[in-house]
């Protein structure tokens, strides 16, 4: 059983590392911006699902990898950012079609384009540079193997840094979401919160293509 004192320090940690805005929480931005609150809240679950496997690689041995190798760590990089840009540039070239979605509050987040949905905020959380790094180099810090168990520690920690993510995720989420609905009043503005969605996230993608990494 871990310490109280540890799980605690982590917490706080993890807390620092998810307060300050990256891919993650801008690209929850940029879709609650593009498409509201379901969308958004959707992003947010495939964010986590994809964090929670970068614990599971990191708790299993595979993390250790991506850290050590720069090929490695630079190709998930590089197709995650690439991937946010893809994102951008679809949202820009459909914000003319947001007016007819808001009607519907977002209700695209259904079926076949909800799992969509989960699936591309997935990607982002499973190619987060910065989460990578951060479970590969500080997580296995806070285990104590004296106490054994070190896999079921891991994925413990994990499921605190993820409920702090979702806490967090969200609510920048909802609060861009609100801001989206202003824009909504008017097809004009909404065409345009749509396109500052996609733009974006088409910065960030080429912000996470040229963030380097520390050695």
């Amino acid at each position: 059983m871990m310490s109280t004192d540890r799980v605690l320090a982590f917490a706080a940690m993890s807390f620092l590392l998810i307060i300050v805005p990256g891919p993650s929480v801008l690209f929850v931005i940029g879709r609650a911006l593009a498409h509201g609150r379901r969308i958004a809240l959707t992003s947010v679950l495939g964010n986590t699902l994809g964090a929670y496997t970068l614990v599971l690689a990191v708790a299993l041995g595979v993390g250790s990898v991506v850290e050590r190798s720069v090929l490695v760590f630079t190709a998930l990089k590089l197709a995650g950012a690439a991937y946010l840009v893809y994102l951008g540039v679809r949202a820009v070239r459909e914000r003319r079609s947001l007016r007819a979605e808001f009607a519907g509050d977002g209700g695209g987040a259904h079926g076949s384009h909800g799992l969509r949905t989960l699936w591309e905020g997935y990607l982002v959380g499973v190619a987060n540079p910065k989460t990578i790094v951060f479970f590969a180099a500080v997580l296995p810090q806070f285990v104590d193997r004296e106490q054994g168990n070190v896999v079921l520690q891991m994925l413990f920690l994990g499921l605190v840094f993820n409920a702090i993510a979702v806490a967090s995720d969200s609510v920048w989420g909802l609060v861009a979401a609100g801001a989206r609905g202003w824009f909504a009043r008017s097809p004009r503005r909404l065409s345009v919160v749509g396109g500052v969605g996609g733009l974006t996230m088409i910065g960030l993608g080429v912000t996470v293509a040229a963030t380097g990494r520390s050695e």
